[in-house]
């Protein structure tokens, strides 16, 4: 009677909560019915679900039926229209902490109001979700006996609002690359599969890439995608470990701009670049994706990757494939200057609201790229006959008086173009003022991270330029030249004991050559600045 009772009643809410509990009273030898349907029932009917089925999964009163409902609980709770409580959310945490193995203290699983327990719960969950992922041997779910690795695949599904909604009650996973390599594996499967089995795992697929986002607390916001490195990643992966992401953005439909954003956005956000054997279908993908009628999201992820691989774009030169050196010049130089400076459509594609931080971030980038470019002189016609050029000193008057990085990249670029260059005739138009507020900007606007061989170079290239046009300082322009001046040194002067330290530690690293090269040539500049300080000085004073 209990048994019909609960069968007959399974599309109600009562039936829903006769069923589930009914499960946990029958023997052992009798079928598990949980309810399939949810319907539209109340919340209070989830919270209970949420409640009462971490009982079934410790006590083993659980089937294929019981891991779909609680995919299905998990899911409603944290999709509501209104947000989640935290009691919600850590609900929703302890169930799937015990879906995938993770020891819950039993006072936990009795307590009606487990938000107490939420950071010690996203603690433990994390780590162990990684875990049963990794230990997925590219084999069928099947042949899982225990059920705890086809019940972290279910959750792959809703994994990433548990830690979204929970995101300030666990620490960023540093397991980025093992992570990913589970993504590999998926898209292994993939293309061995046949093709009925295929789109299963492309939601996996797409569902795990989220995950490794979300466990590393990166961000999928569009708005965000200029933001700098994120990712903690050694330095122990070469560049083939990264082929098959070309090969996945080139395997997807062309209109699944979701799965190309986040392929994109991967390579660019981990400042990482595929193997020569890619770089022609890799450039294919960025012209591909920047196209005008792609969405401003896929096109400034595009450009962001592009940026991630510039120095092997700039160095376009030494690829022996005579199609793609041709492709680069040709196609890819103007359309990234496109990206930057997209011409009005009829029909526009921006879904991207516009603010200023976007504007700033996607700007740097930009310019870093092009920097890049510029130390081959290879590249300079195209920067120039791809009016790169205009638009730096277009930009060149935004930046010059803000403390950012753009000056510094702007005066590095058109600075060496000046120098190898006589036919620019748009540098013809910079005046004898604009090149020294140029300068000025430029050394109040220095990267963040100044030690290395680009920044070295860059500020060689900028202490010619600012002895060549401080001539016409005034007084107060000097005194703050020489104070800017005096702080890159004592960063660079910082870096080089730091250095040392690392080399007394690591006798097989590099030495301090450059920068020690660089602090000479930065003190010059100051000694010269400062001497023409104190001529303006002893000028000043002569009745």
């Amino acid at each position: 009677m209990f048994l019909q009772m609960s069968v007959r009643g399974m599309h109600t809410a009562d039936g829903v909560v006769l069923a589930t509990t009914r499960n946990l009273c029958v023997p052992e030898d009798v079928y598990m019915r949980f309810p399939f349907w949810l319907g539209a029932y109340p919340n209070s009917v989830l919270e209970w679900l949420s409640h009462v089925l971490p009982y079934h999964f410790v006590t083993g009163r659980v089937n294929e039926g019981g891991e779909e409902l609680a995919i299905t609980v998990i899911s409603k709770l944290l999709s509501s229209p209104s947000s989640p409580s935290t009691q919600i959310v850590a609900n929703c945490t302890l169930l799937a902490c015990v879906m995938v193995g993770v020891y819950v203290d039993k006072k936990d699983i009795f307590r009606i109001d487990k938000s107490s327990a939420l950071p010690q719960l996203m603690g433990s969950l994390l780590p162990q979700f990684q875990k049963v992922l990794w230990a997925w041997d590219g084999g069928d779910l099947d042949n899982d006996s225990i059920g705890v690795t086809r019940r972290a695949w279910k959750l792959l599904k809703v994994i990433c609002p548990i830690f979204e909604r929970a995101q300030h009650h666990y620490s960023p996973s540093f397991d980025t690359m093992r992570n990913l390599d589970v993504c590999r594996k998926i898209y292994s499967r993939v293309r061995s599969s046949e093709q009925d089995y295929t789109w299963d795992l492309l939601k996996a697929l797409r569902n795990t890439l989220h995950f490794m986002f979300t466990a590393a607390n990166v961000s999928r916001d569009p708005t965000r995608v200029w933001n700098g490195r994120f990712w903690y990643k050694d330095d122990s992966h070469s560049p083939e470990d990264f082929d098959w992401l070309v090969d996945y953005l080139d395997y997807i439909d062309p209109d699944d701009h979701e799965a190309a954003y986040d392929i994109l956005l991967l390579l660019g956000s981990m400042g990482v670049s595929c193997s020569p054997a890619k770089q022609h279908l890799f450039v294919e993908r960025l012209l591909a994706y920047m196209d005008s009628t792609m969405p401003d999201s896929l096109r400034h992820a595009a450009l962001r990757a592009a940026h991630s691989a510039r120095e092997e774009i700039a160095s376009f030169d030494a690829i022996d494939d005579a199609r793609l050196r041709d492709m680069i010049l040709t196609k890819l130089s103007p359309t990234i200057l496109s990206v930057l400076c997209p011409r009005p459509s009829p029909t526009p594609v921006n879904d991207i609201p516009n603010n200023i931080f976007d504007y700033y971030g996607r700007n740097l980038c930009y310019l870093e790229l092009v920097c890049s470019l510029a130390r081959n002189s290879n590249w300079h016609p195209h920067l120039y006959g791809d009016h790169y050029i205009d638009r730096c000193i277009s930009m060149s008057a935004e930046y010059y008086k803000l403390p950012s990085e753009h000056a510094f990249h702007i005066a590095g670029i058109l600075l060496r173009i000046a120098s190898q260059q006589t036919s620019v005739t748009s540098l013809d138009s910079v005046t004898e003022q604009q090149w020294w507020d140029m300068m000025r900007g430029a050394w109040n606007g220095h990267p963040y991270n100044i030690y290395n061989t680009r920044c070295f170079e860059l500020f060689l290239v900028l202490v010619e330029g600012t002895k060549k046009y401080m001539r016409i300082a005034s007084q107060s322009d000097l005194e703050q030249l020489i104070g800017n001046v005096d702080h890159v040194l004592e960063r660079l002067e910082k870096e080089m004991r730091w250095q040392e330290m690392r080399l007394e530690m690591r006798p097989e690293m590099q030495g301090l050559e450059e920068g020690a090269g660089t602090a000479i040539a930065v003190k010059e500049l100051r000694t010269a600045a400062s001497n023409m300080l104190e001529s303006l000085g002893q000028q000043s004073s002569v009745p």
